[in-house]
């Protein structure tokens, strides 16, 4: 990754894991020590990038950070920050420096780094794009558990934040697993008050995997307040139709 002002630099979208420095892949521990900066997603409502300390002892004192604070309930400034963090990551690349982009879990599910790269195709086309896959909190939840999340023949569906009930209802109707990601506390205690559903005794909630405050509740009517979490999700044993007929 030598620097060429002739050249524009690579783009790295660097899937770093759920939280487990350990799981970072050799690929991407080689292009984050080696590109000259770091480019960081931070929400506006924490006191730092949950990618970057991950990853923290890994990072020489030489690279440059640049950080991309965006808010967590403002759609439109969101939008208006990743094209700024966009920018940032152009006049980068066309420095011909390298920026390797931190995102936990893996780039390409829903990350933040899909807008960056968005932004960027818009900006600086002609930049080289790399991007390296990381263990997804949803891979790395199941293993803590212990809970396949599908066998040959089965479907598997994935819901962000911002599902309702009647999506759930349709999709452990129609997927054998259904993941719902960063749950709140309101969905919950809907679902371990929904006996209808039938789903509390298949619901597993794994709450931060791989780091030091992992928590696996298989009885999701035990969760209490401080189990609850951003960094969340839910493992829901689906009842699907019978679509052979």
């Amino acid at each position: 990754m030598t620097q060429d002002p002739t050249k524009f630099g690579c783009l790295y979208g660097i899937g770093v894991g759920p939280g487990d420095p350990e799981l970072i892949t050799l690929k991407a521990l080689k292009a984050l020590q080696t590109a000259p900066v770091i480019c960081v997603p931070q929400a506006a409502n924490r006191r730092d990038s949950y990618a970057l300390t991950i990853v923290k002892d890994y990072v020489k004192p030489e690279q440059e950070i640049l950080r991309a604070p965006f808010p967590t309930d403002d759609a439109e400034g969101a939008a208006q920050v990743w094209r700024e963090a966009s920018k940032m990551v152009a006049e980068k690349l066309e420095k011909g420096q390298d920026v390797a982009f931190l995102t936990e879990g893996d780039p390409m599910l829903f990350s933040t780094f899909s807008y960056v790269l968005a932004g960027l195709q818009e900006l600086c086309p002609e930049a080289p794009v790399i991007i390296i896959p990381g263990v997804s909190s949803v891979m790395a939840a199941a293993a803590s558990s212990g809970v396949p999340l599908v066998t040959h023949g089965q479907r598997l569906a994935i819901l962000p934040a911002a599902y309702g009930l009647d999506d759930l209802s349709e999709a452990t109707s129609n997927f054998d697993t259904v993941v719902l990601m960063k749950v709140s506390p309101n969905i919950v205690k809907t679902l371990a008050d929904l006996e209808g559903l039938g789903l509390t005794g298949q619901s597993t909630y794994v709450r931060r995997a791989s780091t030091d405050r992992e928590k696996v509740i298989r009885d999701i009517t035990k969760i209490t307040d401080e189990d609850m979490d951003y960094f969340s999700l839910l493992i829901v044993k689906g009842n699907p139709k019978d679509h052979t007929k």
